[in-house]
């Protein structure tokens, strides 16, 4: 095997391990959820974490921050992205929530087209077309899928999702838009967004502000072992994925990046059946495999 075959093998692999952390953050995600530490509570916990690290060995990261207003945006962006995302897996059917995330075809036509300038084609609005016609079916299937919990929240999942989804496209059309900004910036402001947001969110809930009481924003319990330690490890995961993410996605075509990624829903949707007891009807699957079957043609008409 050459040389370069080893790196596109390694780099393929880095991506798959991107892909199964997030597929299967959702059962670490309500495990410390029932130990009490509400899922924003631990998004803070995991990206303040990360920050502290990207602060010590880039302490220049803050002054690119601070400058570039393209940056702030991009925190904001993947603030919104972590909070809807991590919350709406907690509360609601997981492939359902993922599924409706990947809605990306749709967000990114219209951002890429007001940030970027960028004007769609008859191929870029069949993919349109099938995402939204893949959202409509999942939505329609209904909840009947999803095993009983005390913390289940279907419809306000749903709403998380889809703006997950907006904001994951924002985020990476204002990366695209960021590209000649050092890495070390860009990563201060997603994982420095991803603690703030959510931190402003939760806090507000626990305080009983802005209209967010009663959706179980409990403040945080007493710190123990029993929830800090797994807390900690899913924040070494999540940095370990953000890094195969970008040895991955620097060494490979973007639509080879593209076609690996959705593996998440995969991990995610078999896991959930396995371990929470969900459905997958035959809704469900009809439109993830437009949803899926969008992504992927977007990757292969970007070759």
């Amino acid at each position: 095997m050459s040389a370069a075959s080893r790196v596109s093998g390694l780099a393929v692999l880095a991506l798959m391990f991107n892909a199964l952390t997030w597929g299967l953050s959702w059962w670490p995600f309500r495990q410390l959820q029932d130990a009490g530490l509400h899922s924003l509570w631990s998004t803070v916990l995991i990206y303040g974490s990360a920050m502290v690290v990207v602060t010590v060995v880039r302490p220049r990261a803050w002054g690119q921050l601070l400058r570039q207003r393209n940056l702030w945006l991009i925190a904001l962006a993947s603030g919104c992205t972590n909070l809807g995302f991590n919350w709406g897996v907690t509360i609601g059917d997981v492939s359902r929530v993922v599924l409706l995330f990947y809605l990306t075809p749709l967000w990114t036509v219209a951002l890429a087209r007001w940030l970027l300038g960028e004007h769609a084609d008859a191929r870029v609005w069949l993919r349109v077309a099938m995402a939204l016609a893949g959202a409509a079916l999942v939505i329609s299937a209904g909840h009947d899928g999803q095993a009983a919990r005390p913390a289940s929240m279907p419809r306000l999942a749903d709403a998380l999702a889809l703006a997950a989804g907006f904001f994951f496209s924002l985020n990476n059309v204002m990366l695209r838009r960021s590209a000649d900004l050092p890495e070390e910036g860009r990563a201060l402001a997603m994982f420095g967004g991803g603690a703030l947001v959510s931190l402003l969110v939760v806090s507000a809930g626990s305080l009983g502000l802005g209209g967010l009481d009663g959706l179980g924003m409990q403040p945080p319990p007493p710190v123990q072992a029993s929830w800090l330690l797994p807390a900690m490890g899913l924040a070494l995961a999540f940095l370990l994925s953000n890094l195969s993410l970008q040895y991955g996605a620097a060494r490979l075509p973007a639509n080879v990046t593209s076609v690996v990624m959705p593996c998440e829903v995969v991990f995610a949707s078999l896991s959930a059946v396995w371990w929470a007891g969900e459905v997958l009807g035959p809704m469900l699957l009809i439109g993830g495999a437009l949803i899926l079957g969008a992504t992927l043609l977007a990757a292969w008409q970007g070759r």
